[in-house]
C-alpha cells in the first residue's frame, strides 16, 4: 500500500502541483469578461480558400483550471462554404454551434490544431462528424459536468471514436476524454488495436497504438508513448518527439 501511495504521489500528485504552480506564476484574465476570445489567425479566409477543410482544435482553459486540462472543439467547413465550429458549454444550450470564431483563443489562450484535412479527406469525413455530433447522447440542457464529465472533452473524445478514421485521440490533458457511464466499463476500438476501461471518468486505463499506456486518475493522465517515444504528465500533456 505504502509503495501504491508513493507511485500516486510522484506520478499524479507532484506534476499536477507543479503545474499549478507555473500557472500560478503566469498572467491570467480576471476573468472571463476580460478575456481574449478573438480570432488566433490560424486558418485561411474561408471566402479565399474554396476547399472544404476539417480541424479538431484544443486550448488550455481559464485560470487554474488551465493548469491541468484544455478545451476541445470541432471545425468543418464544407467545399465553397464558412467555417462551423461545434463545442459542448457548461451554459446555455450544450451542443453550441459557432458561438466563437473557428479558430478563436479560449480565455486568452491561443489554440492548438491537434489535426487537419483539406479537400477530398475532409469532404469524405464532414458527414461522419456531423452525423456523430447529432448522435452524442448528453446533448440536452444540464447534460453537462465539468468533472469527471459529461463535459466539452467528453463530447469531442466522442465524436473522434465515432470517426475512427481520423486516427487520432484528443491530449491527455484533455480531462473529461475518458468519462463512460457507469456501466460502460470496456471500450474497444473497431480495429481492435485499442484498449480502454473506465470507472465512469474516476479511475481508468488504456493501452493501443493511438495511447500507448495510460493510468488515468482524477481525470489526471501518467503514460509513456512507445510507438513515438514519450511520457504523459498531469498537467503538462505529453513530453517527447
Amino acid at each position: 500500500m505504502k509503495k501504491l501511495i508513493l507511485f500516486v504521489v510522484l506520478c499524479f500528485v507532484v506534476p499536477a502541483l507543479a503545474s499549478l504552480g507555473v500557472r500560478a506564476a503566469g498572467s491570467q484574465p480576471g476573468s472571463w469578461r476580460s478575456a481574449d476570445w478573438s480570432s488566433a489567425g490560424l486558418f485561411p479566409d474561408a471566402d479565399i480558400d474554396k476547399p472544404a477543410a476539417l480541424y479538431v482544435m484544443a486550448a488550455r482553459t481559464g485560470g487554474l483550471k488551465g493548469a491541468l486540462a484544455v478545451h476541445s472543439w470541432i471545425v468543418t467547413k464544407a467545399e465553397n462554404e464558412r467555417y462551423t465550429r461545434y463545442d459542448k458549454v457548461g451554459w446555455g444550450s450544450p451542443i453550441r454551434t459557432n458561438a466563437y470564431p473557428a479558430d478563436g483563443r479560449w480565455y486568452s489562450n491561443v489554440p492548438e490544431i491537434l489535426i487537419e484535412l483539406h479537400g477530398e479527406d475532409a469532404t469524405r469525413l464532414i458527414p461522419k462528424i456531423e452525423a456523430a455530433v447529432k448522435a452524442y447522447p448528453f446533448a440536452e440542457r444540464g447534460d453537462y459536468t465539468i468533472w469527471p464529465g459529461p463535459n466539452s472533452n467528453s463530447f469531442v473524445s466522442h465524436v473522434l471514436r465515432n470517426v475512427p478514421e481520423l486516427g487520432i485521440t484528443l491530449p491527455p490533458e484533455a480531462v473529461g476524454r475518458d468519462f463512460r457511464p457507469f456501466g460502460d466499463f470496456v471500450t474497444l476500438s473497431p480495429d481492435w488495436h485499442n484498449l480502454e476501461l473506465s470507472l465512469g471518468g474516476y479511475a481508468g486505463l488504456a493501452v493501443g497504438t493511438l495511447y500507448g499506456v495510460e493510468l488515468r486518475l482524477g481525470g489526471l493522465v501518467f503514460g509513456f508513448d512507445i510507438a513515438k517515444p514519450g511520457i504523459k504528465l498531469p498537467g503538462f500533456g505529453r513530453i517527447g518527439v
